[in-house]
């Protein structure tokens, strides 16, 4: 029979699929298996109504053969078969789809099976791993079987031939291995099993191929066994997805596993959150919030991302567009019918179906949260202590797009609770007065809590929150209240609400002593004052409006030579016996109250963890006023 030619425009898209589509050769596979599939489920679906189909859905299966010597693999099902008709339609128009005109012709009858395959090409990808394809089909209710060929672009054939029972064989002849591509890989038992668990482990038929095995032989000694090869008949997919069944009728243990083999993961997930949704777009989930975070989890190379499947046939490994930045940490599967798939299942339209999944997702993962955090403390704070610097990076990303989303979710260190607390609850132990929420900023805990500054607040009982990471300030910063409570860095301004006055009295009083220590000093500090808040220490150092010092190290930390600097003021305690001998010097030697100024600068330094601009020369001015 004459050869027949494609379409030009068949043509091209055959050639731009096969060298530009596909990402992976491997994705084959997933798309013969995918339309074998489909011609099952049409011939499951015709045997409902029809009686002499005489099948039922354990009836039909895939199966996979492999012929070394020949090169070829084959991918036979027991479904609906073609005509030749179909084969012009289906095989001989590149994008045509008979999946698809079937469902269109069955409508909301069709909700319950699962086609798959609804752009017609996916049968074309078979081309990257092979240079000729034939295809044996026989229809249900026909007589004679067809026989379509083709080696690619240049065109097919059809020809009548036989085939005793229903259905459909895609022969693959393939390409020969060269230096850059190995396509025998295709022809060895594990990886075939390898990428039918990978991208088709759900299919809802069993996929069946004949796998080596090897076993002891009969009578062998046991000082020199001998061992024989023989094949065995195994069903590679699991066929049920664990997202599918009833919550109720999965235990505990089965999610565990499922997570713990699905995403290679050597700890059980400290929860399971499964969605099922019906609506606007159909869906179901199943997600987890892993019981560690993982080894790279806060590095560049961590990729977030749901596995995106399509009535249970793997779509994407990692869609990132499911998971909010803030809630990357989640890993989990997502399985809808509704998606809007293009030329080819890889490349997803970014379209309003995935939109919804993805916001609908989110508020599911904060509800959960919220739940988890009101009703199972020591677990939420086990959450808390993997993954809460994720949720302040989301406050602080985007200008605070989701703030009101993550705040009440946020937990910092109570200097009177001695344990993370949330917003909510500093609000409401907040004094009848006080008019801020209070937080320092430090490299530790024991530190913040030496802090000069803090000894005030902390002595007339006012709760403290203590920040230990980079990202805690910014964080404040972008929140800038909570229940219209103003945060109020004690580290970087006067906060001693009441004591002002007396500030500037001792001011008025020492005012030849500060304007000695500002002289002495210069530029390096913007003021020099009294302060209001120290108690047993006789110096601190606090910043001015805007860059805090831990923001300052932050930047320099980034980046070493950066210019940004907070601004350093200097108070002083008069009421402590180093700024009386400072005051004492002033008049009786000006040389060693320059030293003590000099002195008292360095310490404010080193208690603001701050580097000393010439560490020894702090030694010689400390050894030399010990003399």
């Amino acid at each position: 029979m004459a050869k027949k030619q494609f379409k030009a425009e068949s043509k091209r898209l055959l050639d731009l699929m096969i060298n530009s589509i596909y990402t992976h050769k491997e994705i084959f596979l997933r798309e013969i298996i995918s339309n074998a599939s489909d011609a099952c489920d049409k011939l499951c679906y015709k045997a409902l109504t029809d009686d002499s189909v005489g099948m039922s859905r354990k009836d039909f299966k895939i199966e996979i053969k492999v012929d070394r010597e020949g090169r070829t693999l084959t991918v036979s099902d027991n479904g609906i078969g073609m005509d030749r008709e179909d084969l012009e339609n289906n095989l001989g128009i590149i994008a045509s789809s008979g999946s698809f005109q079937f469902k269109q012709e069955v409508g909301d009858d069709a909700k319950d099976t699962d086609v798959i395959g609804q752009f017609g090409v996916g049968f074309y990808s078979a081309f990257m791993v092979a240079d000729h394809i034939t295809v044996v089909t026989r229809k249900y209710g026909a007589e004679t079987a067809y026989m379509w060929q083709s080696a690619g672009a240049d065109g097919y054939t059809i020809t009548e031939c036989e085939r005793p029972t229903v259905g459909t064989d895609i022969v693959m002849h393939l390409k020969p291995d060269t230096e850059d591509e190995r396509y025998s890989e295709f022809l060895e038992s594990w990886r075939l099993q390898e990428l039918v668990r990978k991208y088709s482990d759900y299919i809802r038929f069993p996929i069946r191929m004949e796998v080596s095995k090897t076993r002891r032989k009969e009578g062998s000694p046991d000082d020199k066994p001998e061992y024989e090869t023989y094949t065995e008949e195994e069903t590679l997919n699991s066929m049920v997805p664990i997202w599918q069944r009833r919550k109720s009728s999965v235990k505990p243990e089965e999610y565990n596993k499922f997570y713990r083999d699905k995403f290679h993961d050597y700890t059980d997930p400290q929860k399971v959150i499964a969605v099922s949704a019906e609506g606007a777009v159909t869906y179901k989930a199943l997600l987890f919030i892993p019981g560690a975070a993982p080894f790279d989890y806060y590095t560049k190379e961590y990729e977030k991302g749901l596995q995106l499947y399509s009535n249970g046939v793997l779509i994407m490994d990692k869609c990132a567009d499911l998971l909010p930045e803030h809630f990357r940490f989640v890993r989990g599967v997502v399985d809808s019918p509704d998606l809007s798939l293009n030329i080819s299942r890889e490349l997803l339209q970014h379209d309003r179906q995935l939109k919804v999944i993805a916001a609908n997702l989110e508020k599911k993962i904060k509800s959960e949260l919220a739940k988890m955090l009101k009703d199972d403390r020591e677990g939420y704070e086990k959450f808390w202590k993997n993954f809460g610097r994720q949720l302040k990076y989301g406050v602080a990303a985007e200008y605070g797009a989701h703030k009101e989303l993550l705040s009440d979710l946020l937990l910092f260190y109570s200097s009177t609770e001695k344990k993370p607390v949330t917003l909510a609850e500093y609000v409401s132990r907040m004094k009848e007065d006080q008019k801020y929420i209070y937080y320092a900023a430090g490299e530790s805990l024991d530190k913040i809590d030496k802090l000069p500054q803090t000894e005030g607040l902390r002595e007339s009982g006012t709760e403290i929150l203590y920040f230990t990471e980079e990202v805690d300030e910014f964080c404040a910063q972008i929140l800038h209240s909570f229940q219209d409570k103003e945060f109020r860095s004690v580290l970087d301004q006067e906060i001693a609400e009441g004591d002002e006055k007396k500030a500037q009295e001792a001011m008025g009083a020492h005012k030849a002593a500060f304007d000695f220590v500002k002289e002495t000093l210069g530029d390096k500090v913007k003021e020099v004052r009294a302060s209001a808040r120290l108690k047993s220490h006789p110096v601190c150092l606090t910043a001015g409006e805007g860059l805090s010092f831990e923001m300052e190290k932050y930047f320099q930390a980034v980046q070493p030579d950066s210019p940004i600097r907070a601004e350093r003021i200097l108070e002083l305690n008069v009421d402590h016996p180093a700024f009386q001998a400072l005051e004492s010097a002033v008049t009786a030697d000006p040389e060693k109250a320059k030293k003590y100024a000099r002195l008292l600068y360095a310490q404010a330094l080193l208690i603001a963890g701050l580097p000393l601009e010439d560490p020894s020369g702090y030694t010689d001015l400390v050894c030399e006023l010990m003399k």
